[in-house]
């Protein structure tokens, strides 16, 4: 089956708050910078913000759901996307509550990212959550949820949680909850995107791997026989503009290498959209064509060039995307 996919591309900003330096241990960002982030973010012309997840890094970072909260009132047209949360490390039913809530305070423009995360064990230690049972939790989570966000009184057997004749209220302003995207790229992975998912974000991964990734997730879809009307594309994609391709290099495996405290160069590399506005569109390009429809952009440099790569991106790389896009 092919899966339908939206013709336009749309993009995004990974990120509310600029990041903090390396090294940093105390983080106290201000309401004003979120504030002067998001107007940014909506007079440059992008289409979603994005947040991430963690409940331990060796890196500072917020809770999704709050940033995006507040950031809810401060855009009457954004879409709010939260990408990716690591559901296995929570009940399901405090996580249907927050989604259902931050859905209505966004009026219906969310995007639910999922995910295992995984690559930071502790995180599982923490939670108490057996890492080897992240996979299912995921799976049986999903199911909770679409049960909850129904507004009725639902009930569940699973292998991890058990309720009955529980109703929560208010559901979601979208029905039966907003879509979700869920990640991971291993085959176990991508045929639980097509049996339970709306959408795939995915990260790290070539334009050849995506094309693969989307005919995989097709077939698992037509084995459980989904039938879906709309199926979201996106993809978190590590993006530096300079004035050569070596420069941009450098600067975001410098900054990359830092944040995930291993040598990210080659990785870099091979996943990164970067160089000059006409290098870092033909990257892009690759991904539309590989079926990616939604890219969530993480600008990646020195921490005082965040807001100007947001600006200069919409200057200098969205006019070479432009047949791509949505009509603003």
């Amino acid at each position: 089956m092919d899966l339908p996919l939206d013709p336009h591309l749309t993009l995004g900003i990974e990120a509310l708050h600029r990041p903090p330096p390396p090294g940093t241990k105390v983080w106290t960002p201000r309401i004003a910078d979120l504030r002067a982030n998001v107007q940014r973010i909506e007079r440059c012309g992008y289409d979603t913000v994005w947040a991430g997840d963690h409940l331990a890094l060796h890196v500072p970072m917020l809770d999704p759901m709050t940033m995006l909260a507040q950031a809810a009132g401060m855009s009457s047209r954004l879409t709010f996307g939260v990408g990716v949360y690591l559901v296995p490390l929570r009940h399901p039913a405090a996580i249907a509550r927050q989604v259902s809530t931050l859905d209505l305070l966004t009026e219906g423009r969310l995007i639910f990212g999922v995910g295992v995360g995984g690559e930071f064990p502790k995180e599982y230690e923490l939670a108490g959550v057996p890492l080897n049972e992240r996979g299912a939790r995921l799976s049986e989570g999903i199911q909770v949820l679409r049960k909850l966000w129904t507004g009725e009184p639902v009930s569940h057997e699973g292998r991890f949680w058990r309720f009955s004749d529980v109703a929560q209220i208010p559901p979601p302003r979208q029905p039966g909850g907003p879509p979700i995207w869920a990640a991971g790229r291993a085959d176990a992975a991508l045929r639980r995107i097509g049996r339970l998912a709306d959408g795939w974000h995915s990260y790290v991964v070539t334009p050849q791997m995506y094309a693969d990734g989307l005919k995989k997730i097709a077939a698992a879809a037509e084995q459980a026989k989904r039938k879906l009307t709309r199926f979201g594309t996106g993809h978190l994609i590590f993006v530096c503009l300079d004035e050569t391709y070596e420069q941009a290099l450098d600067a975001a495996a410098t900054w990359l290498s830092a944040r995930y405290n291993m040598d990210f160069r080659r990785a870099a590399q091979r996943y990164g959209a970067l160089g000059t506005a006409q290098q870092v569109a033909e990257k892009l390009v690759e991904f539309y064509d590989a079926g990616v429809r939604h890219l969530a952009l993480a600008f990646v440099g020195p921490y005082d060039d965040f807001d100007h790569q947001t600006e200069r991106f919409a200057a200098e790389v969205m006019p070479l995307l432009k047949h791509l896009r949505r009509a603003a």
